[in-house]
């Protein structure tokens, strides 16, 4: 096929270019949003700006002429602002929320870490996908499990125990009073240690079949003085304990080769009286209804983490990140639950509740 610009679309293709251009900049300056990160530097320039370059360089004991470098790189995407009279740069309190301070409930910028990942593994995934093979889960880079925890972590916090479990039908009730809780794919256990703290007369089990993060988050529970939390390596499908009252799915159904089998022996774990708590990536039921900024990036990690991880499991359903509330709703009913809805939602996840 030959190339002849005379026949294309003059707009059209000046807005392809345009786009890969912001696209390219923004995959380098994820790079410098965690040496940022690394370095102290958002965090210095959130106690004290507006600074000059030679002011952040006296600071922080980092060499001025990579700071200028860098300082102009995040003006430029927009992160910083600057000011040519006064040669300062500065960090706005929202960008700080962003970027600078870990306990803010919009944190982001530890994301990158899981971006840095996908980055690290990219050549071993293709082939695996030329090959029509899984990448497991346990496979990935340790900038993943790090990535995945402090990307997740913000969310669950603003809103695990606030809104979320409120919105099942008597489950924070139940978790007063002194409940038995299973948290299947607990990865580094943030939600789970969430879980212990805000319900002390509860005890709270974590699962994850990857040993490392088991070990990772019973280190982060010590760490905190967790002492209702226990952390164990098991499957989706053969996680111990009977008569749970809420068994709780992170971000991480549709990342299991057999989400449907995984939902059955839920159910056959759970109290009578017993809710199943899905939280999974936000999204509608179809393809079109996806096509927007959180649709992109999920199903850019979907294609080179979800599914590959779930086709890599015994099942290999191969489910998706954006598999939508009537696929789910599918998956529970043929696991054998009578009931589902969803409970509520935010702009990244649906908050889903099935129940026996």
């Amino acid at each position: 096929m030959t190339t002849d610009t005379h026949d294309l679309d003059q707009g059209r293709l000046e807005q392809t270019l345009g786009q890969l251009v912001v696209d390219m900049g923004a995959a380098m300056n994820g790079a410098l949003v965690l040496i940022g990160t690394e370095l102290g530097l958002w965090g210095a320039l959130d106690a004290a700006s507006p600074v000059t370059s030679e002011q952040l360089a006296a600071r922080t004991g980092i060499r001025e002429r990579y700071l200028r470098e860098w300082l102009s790189a995040e003006t430029a995407s927009g992160y910083l602002t600057y000011d040519p009279d006064a040669g300062t740069f500065t960090l706005a309190p929202e960008h700080a929320m962003a970027l600078a301070r870990e306990d803010s409930p919009v944190y982001m910028a530890g994301g990158f870490h899981l971006i840095g990942s996908v980055y690290k593994d990219r050549r071993r995934i293709a082939e695996r996908i030329r090959a029509g093979e899984g990448f497991g889960w346990h496979e990935h880079d340790p900038d993943l499990f790090i990535g995945t925890e402090q990307f997740f972590r913000p969310g669950y916090r603003a809103n695990l125990v606030d809104v979320w479990l409120p919105a099942l039908d008597g489950v924070v009730d139940t978790l007063r009073s002194g409940a038995t809780v299973a948290d299947i794919g607990c990865g580094h256990g943030v939600s789970t240690t969430l879980l212990a703290q805000a319900f002390p007369q509860s005890t709270i089990r974590g699962f994850d079949y990857h040993d490392a993060s088991v070990a990772r988050a019973t280190e982060l529970a010590a760490e905190q003085g967790v002492d209702n939390v226990t952390f164990e390596v098991a499957s989706a499908t053969d996680f111990p304990g009977r008569d749970y009252d809420l068994i709780c799915y992170f971000d991480c159904l549709h990342d299991m080769g057999d989400p449907v089998g995984a939902l059955r022996y839920a159910r056959g774990a759970l109290a009578d009286h017993g809710t199943v708590m899905l939280v999974e990536p936000f999204a509608r039921d179809s393809l079109p209804e996806n096509l927007n900024p959180v649709g992109r990036m999920y199903y850019a990690a979907s294609t080179v983490l979800c599914t590959p991880s779930s086709l890599d499991q015994p099942g290999a359903l191969g489910l998706g990140a954006q598999a939508g509330e009537r696929r789910i709703a599918e998956i529970a009913a043929e696991a054998g639950f009578g009931s589902f809805r969803r409970a509520t939602e935010t702009p990244f996840n649906l908050v889903l509740e099935a129940r026996p």
